[in-house]
């Protein structure tokens, strides 16, 4: 239940995040025992770098709090999608936050909205939407493959997220989104191999006053098929956008500062041995704040297409 609420203290069966640093971070269950790939009920001892944790000594503990290993320490923190999206089982390649964030924002998700999602993949996005629209609002989400469908459903209850979210296995790129969702969602997401084969089914869920519409595609052909059938099917304000996030490294750094007290003199040609001392005085350093870019850069992910379908378009 660790995504249901703000909490004080891990009770068991919560998802909990270790951290060890910025960079490596791990979701467990606070459960005493697990079951081993022998089928034998073992004690539930988490291995790290720094030592291992048994895992029950952390039932109890207020989150936020530091946790002694047998090598080291780490900090035991309550999940949110952030840290989720970095620690979460990866049944697909996911959406990461720089995307996520635009995604959000341009979609309108807020509390209270319906929203049609295909494919959930490994639910790192599916976190973000129920986050935004509890505790009014509902997730339908949609997955070809039958066993990741049934994985993130089980996610979702383990989660106390299962009352605002339904999980669908269907192929929506032949089948749609079934007849009971015509006409009730406020945005829809795509992120499928085809898009524009899912544009039409896309067209008759959302909602007769109108709403938003985003797929995510690697690649700018799938972006410019899904374009032309939102086009067809009279979608307004098209764009497709690319969302790098660049970060900027900041420097003190400190230079000479240039005397040109010379070029207000007569020219000489004489040169006498005051030249000289001045030439052997050190100059003078002045600090400045700079900023340059990171020596590596981040790379493409996709690119999001996002449209809205103006209020009473005519759905025959």
């Amino acid at each position: 239940m660790s995504f249901l609420k703000p909490k004080t203290h891990i009770e068991q069966g919560d998802i909990v995040i270790l951290y060890l640093s910025v960079n490596s971070m791990h979701a467990i269950e606070a459960v005493p025992t697990i079951v081993n790939k022998k089928g034998e009920t073992i004690t539930h001892i988490f291995q790290t770098p720094y030592g291992s944790l048994k895992v029950q000594s952390i039932i109890g503990v207020e989150y936020g709090s530091r946790v002694e290993l047998s090598k080291g320490w780490a900090h035991v923190l309550q999940p949110n999608p952030e840290l989720w999206t970095q620690t979460l089982p990866h049944r697909t390649q996911i959406i990461y936050t720089p995307d996520i964030s635009m995604i959000l924002h341009q979609l309108e998700v807020r509390p209270g909205a319906v929203i049609v999602e295909s494919g959930t993949g490994s639910g790192s996005l599916s976190h973000y939407f129920l986050r935004a629209l509890k505790p009014t609002g509902r997730l339908h989400t949609f997955d070809f493959h039958e066993a990741r469908a049934d994985q993130a459903r089980d996610e979702f209850k383990r989660h106390g997220l299962g009352d605002f979210v339904t999980v669908y296995h269907r192929d929506v790129c032949n089948l749609g989104f079934t007849s009971e969702l015509d006409g009730a969602a406020d945005a829809v997401f795509l992120d499928l191999p085809a898009p524009d084969l899912a544009v039409p089914h896309a067209f008759k869920a959302l909602k007769l006053s109108g709403g938003r519409f985003c797929s995510f595609s690697p690649c700018i052909e799938q972006s410019q098929r899904c374009i032309s059938v939102l086009t067809k099917l009279g979608f307004n304000e098209i764009c497709s956008m690319e969302v790098l996030q660049q970060e900027s490294v900041i420097k003190t750094r400190s230079l000479p500062v240039i005397d040109l007290e010379f070029l207000k003199a007569p020219k000489s040609t004489e040169r006498n041995s005051n030249d000289d001392i001045k030439s052997k005085e050190p100059k003078e350093l002045k600090k400045y704040l700079t900023s340059s870019n990171p020596q590596v850069l981040p790379g493409h992910t996709g690119f999001l297409t996002f449209a809205t379908l103006p209020p009473n378009i005519p759905k025959v």
